[in-house]
């Protein structure tokens, strides 16, 4: 099929579009700028380096009151509650028959060791005619045998009258620790044995025991991160189930020698003080801040800061294979690093692997970053109130 020849009417307006389409052609063709990216130096700064734990409060003392003898509680002399000083009185039972039984026994040693005085005299008469015509060996030997007999019954009479006086000290229960006594079991007037259970319990207060289980891997970590450096390596921060960090400091003293099978931790155990609060009495309910079994969160902290590579936290992207950041090269070209993470905050991440010292992370602008595309770096934008380093 043959055209023919465009009509005049139509020149000048095929010429606007042809003129109007030329510039946009040019920029849709044309060659773009690289993109704009922010980026930051990974630098070496000392940090803390602290892991988290939950744990609980024991105290480092705990004592289960018991009646050692069968008798009546006549009298309970503390207040439930409050705190008790070693040798307190706590309860008295009923004492008459107890001193009747060592007075009994008393009178039985006094009269044994009559018998025994009586059985020495007779031995040494014997002795004093052995050398005599009126004397006999027999009569020695005798006298000798009843001496020793004596001698025995008195000693099982002495152990007797022991006995008696210990039962008689038992009537008197003592608090062998000082800390704060709980309630009691068991009222006046009721008759208590030894097998009648705990009448109350008794746990210390300051210092306190944080006991708290680390996974298996976690302990191999910190034992290789403090190797050689001992418990003095490592302090404890406690942080209250209100949210508050508690303001005493504590020291690690113990590690576990088995294993929980259940679920592979190891038991590590700190110590920490647990003073009065400011103005508080020791009877005053609350009036220190650590009670006994309270869950808390442990912070186990380094003692001395290490150095650690460091970038921002934003800075890091993860993906199915894990975490990854962008680098700008020596060519200006966004590259791809698969990075490891330590131990990181919010605002800061600590690479253990993936990068050196003095490389250009993108920070601004990662959208735009290609593995192997070019980009045209410049300084990050410092964070709010920050002021910025030199480039």
């Amino acid at each position: 099929m043959k055209y023919g020849p465009v009509p005049s009417v139509f020149l000048p307006t095929l010429a606007a579009i042809t003129l109007l389409a030329a510039p946009l052609a040019h920029a849709q063709l044309g060659p773009g700028g690289p993109p704009a990216v922010g980026v930051v130096k990974a630098v070496l700064q000392p940090i803390t380096q602290t892991n988290q734990f939950v744990g609980r409060i024991e105290a480092t003392n705990r004592v289960a009151l018991v009646a050692r003898v069968t008798a009546f509680l006549q009298e309970r002399l503390f207040i439930e509650g409050s705190e008790v000083k070693q040798g307190d009185l706590l309860y008295r039972l009923e004492r008459g028959p107890f001193e009747a039984d060592v007075q009994q026994k008393v009178g039985a040693v006094a009269q044994l060791q009559a018998t025994l005085q009586n059985a020495q005299i007779t031995l040494n008469r014997a002795q004093a005619l052995l050398n005599t015509p009126a004397g006999q060996r027999s009569t020695v030997d005798d006298a000798r045998a009843a001496e020793l007999s004596q001698e025995a019954q008195l000693m099982q009479a002495q152990a007797n009258l022991r006995a008696s006086t210990i039962n008689l000290d038992y009537t008197e229960i003592r608090a062998p620790i000082t800390g704060k006594i709980g309630r009691t079991a068991v009222t006046i007037g009721n008759v208590v044995t030894p097998s009648s259970g705990t009448l109350a319990t008794i746990v210390s207060q300051d210092p306190m025991y944080v006991t708290f289980p680390v996974s298996t891997r976690t302990a191999f970590e910190l034992r290789d991160r403090y190797a050689g450096k001992g418990f003095a390596a490592v302090q404890i921060k406690v942080q209250l189930p209100t949210g508050k960090l508690y303001p005493q400091v504590g020291k690690l003293d113990f590690v576990n020698n088995t294993i929980d099978a259940n679920t592979d931790t190891i038991l590590l155990r700190g110590v920490i003080a647990n003073p009065l609060l400011p103005g508080a009495k020791a009877d005053d309910p609350g009036s220190r801040d650590l009670t006994d079994g309270e869950f808390v969160d442990v912070l186990l902290q380094g003692v001395d800061p290490v150095e650690v590579l460091t970038i921002p936290r934003a800075a890091v992207l993860s993906d199915q294979q894990g975490n990854y950041v962008y680098i700008v090269d020596g060519d200006n070209k966004a590259q791809q690093r698969r990075v490891q993470l330590g131990q990181s905050t919010p605002t800061t991440a600590s690479i253990v692997s993936g990068l050196q010292a003095g490389e250009n992370v993108i920070l601004e602008g990662i959208q735009r970053a290609r593995p192997g595309q070019p980009v045209s770096p410049g300084p990050a934008s410092p964070p709010p109130g920050a002021t910025a380093g030199k480039t």
